[in-house]
């Protein structure tokens, strides 16, 4: 009863549910394409464009004393924050007031952004920690302006009650059984692994502020994507649990061991051609998620 409830509950925060697209997918990247009219029929789920000038003329007309008080907030959770280019932090932190403001203007429940190359190239700063920061406040962010990720992560947030997080699968060791999500650094810091301290970092390739650098907490997850690979609306499902290991790459990343063997984890994903990026949550959520597949007449593709 508890599992269809929880179902029943996230289609109710879906329908209706809005989700802002900040600019679009970057060149190449179709994984993120989406399929507007088929969201709003299947989920009730509408999009809202948002053009990333608006984004940028307001993190440009953000007031000071709001961008040094998120300051000041972060010197207490992020090691090494002072090390970095303050003026390019602040550009961050003015673009995380920017998105915040057209969320709770435009009443979205999440945004999917595209966080390169117009962030450094236009604000001259990384989206990455805004993300982060309104991820952790329960407006599920994504990037690359994957919208179907944005909706996972909604999806996730409301079945544990906690942030989730967009990631890729970047590597496996099948010796080991283990593979390695990650992402840039826009994971929330509320799955930090507190044991070592979270730090302030700049982009791997972009070297431009701010992002998060953390290991993931250990524990158990809920691997999910609302896919549409093939051309038709599945839910990709798994469980894996968080490794208590050093940080695998620069940016926030966690080594899981998913419940079946990696070598098959990444059969499935090959042969059913799935998109890159995976939601992520603490917790294990699978039976509700199954039976909103079924509440929703959708495919099921375990992980």
């Amino acid at each position: 009863v508890q599992t269809l409830a929880a179902a029943g509950r996230v289609r109710r925060i879906l329908r209706g549910a809005r989700i802002g697209r900040v600019g679009e997918n970057p060149d190449g990247f179709d994984s993120c394409k989406f399929d507007a009219t088929a969201l709003a029929s299947l989920l009730g789920v509408s999009i809202v464009q948002v053009s990333l000038e608006r984004v940028f003329q307001l993190a440009r007309e953000a007031e000071s004393k709001s961008v040094d008080a998120l300051y000041r907030r972060l010197q207490g959770k992020l090691k090494g924050l002072e090390e970095l280019d303050p003026s390019a932090v602040r550009r961050t932190l003015a673009g995380y007031l920017a998105l915040r403001q057209i969320a709770n203007e435009e009443q979205l429940a999440g945004l999917g952004v595209q966080c390169w190359p117009q962030f450094f190239t236009e604000l001259e700063c990384a989206a990455c920690g805004a993300m982060s920061m309104l991820s952790d406040e329960l407006t599920p962010c994504s990037c690359e302006a994957d919208i179907n990720g944005t909706i996972t992560q909604l999806i996730l947030q409301a079945l544990s009650g906690q942030p989730a997080f967009g990631s890729d699968l970047v590597a496996a060791d099948t010796l080991a059984d283990t593979a390695v999500l990650w992402h840039c650094g826009l994971a929330p810091l509320s799955m930090a692994d507190t044991s070592v301290p979270a730090k302030g970092t700049i982009h791997s390739n972009r070297k431009l502020p701010l992002l998060m650098e953390f290991a993931l907490k250990p524990g158990r997850i809920t691997v999910a994507r609302l896919s549409e690979s093939g051309g038709r609306f599945r839910f990709v499902l798994g469980t894996a649990d968080v490794k208590k290991a050093p940080l695998s790459f620069s940016g926030t990343s966690g080594v899981v061991q998913f419940k079946r063997p990696i070598s098959d984890v990444l059969d499935t994903i090959l042969r059913e051609g799935l998109e890159h990026h995976f939601s992520i949550t603490y917790g294990d959520h699978v039976s509700a998620l199954k039976a909103l597949a079924k509440q929703l007449g959708l495919e099921v593709v375990d992980l």
